[in-house]
């Protein structure tokens, strides 16, 4: 048996951040299951579209590299998708694995970040060991990417777990409920003087370094500034946290249900 593990994440045109983010966990995964081939697969055509005119790098869609395994002999193949909620970019994964589920032996589609309800606590806990390790701030606001998928309400879910926690994080989104203008309103009220900015991305890509850190008056980091509090800006993704990359390695070992060889 010819045995793989296929990685998708949305992508990401920052080579930095791919390879901090993106192929910092591929790797982990490739050590932690020494017997399966690891592969890779964005879901964003744009990025993909760029990065093979730009670079010359090819990175394959979820269809085109399920073809290319099958062509390769692999008949036993796990996905683990790198996403944070199962919104759009999810069910595109899922579309693109159906037509081959008669073609392999063994095909299984893992779960986003944020899926299950032991997923919220454990991000929180590596959330809070990620601001205590990186602001001083009175409080730290975290950008998500939110969606109109109905899966947008997992934002929420998890701000509820991070408020049972009493941690002073709050998650807004670049394109979905809450956004900058819910939660100054909330901000105002605390009566703080210092917030720490960072991403709730897996990569810290163009919405992390314009919208939530560029100098436009419109990017997070400008509102704040103007509404009066010390600004920190943080330019890193959650696919640099080892303990959301022990999150998706637990995943992979829940999908295959085999032992990591370094755990």
């Amino acid at each position: 048996m010819k045995k793989a593990i296929l990685v998708v994440s949305f992508g990401t045109s920052y080579e930095d951040a791919r390879r901090k983010c993106i192929e910092s966990i591929e790797h982990y995964i490739q050590e932690a299951f020494t017997t399966y081939e690891v592969r890779r697969a964005f879901t964003s055509n744009f990025i993909i579209k760029k990065l093979k005119e730009r670079d010359g790098l090819q990175v394959d869609t979820v269809k085109e590299a399920l073809t290319r395994l099958k062509h390769d002999g692999f008949n036993e193949v796990y996905i683990q998708p790198l996403h944070i909620i199962p919104g759009h970019e999810y069910d595109k994964i899922k579309r693109q694995v159906i037509p081959f589920l008669k073609h392999l032996d063994v095909l299984k589609l893992g779960t986003p970040l944020l899926y299950e309800m032991d997923d919220y606590s454990r991000v929180v806990e590596a959330l809070r060991i990620q601001t205590t390790e990186m602001s001083k701030a009175d409080m730290v606001l975290m950008m998500g990417h939110g969606t109109d998928h109905f899966a947008n309400g997992l934002y929420l879910t998890l701000q509820h777990f991070i408020d049972r926690a009493n941690l002073p994080i709050m998650i807004g989104n670049v394109e979905g409920y809450p956004e900058i203008d819910d939660l100054l309103p909330k901000l105002k009220l605390m009566q703080l003087t210092s917030i720490s900015i960072m991403p709730f991305m897996l990569v810290a890509g163009d919405h992390a370094r314009n919208d939530m850190a560029g100098d436009d008056d419109t990017s997070w980091a400008s509102r704040l500034e103007n509404e009066g509090y010390g600004v920190d800006v943080h330019i890193r993704g959650l696919g640099e946290n080892i303990n959301i990359q022990n999150i998706f390695i637990s995943k992979v070992k829940l999908l295959i249900n085999e032992e990591p060889s370094n755990e």
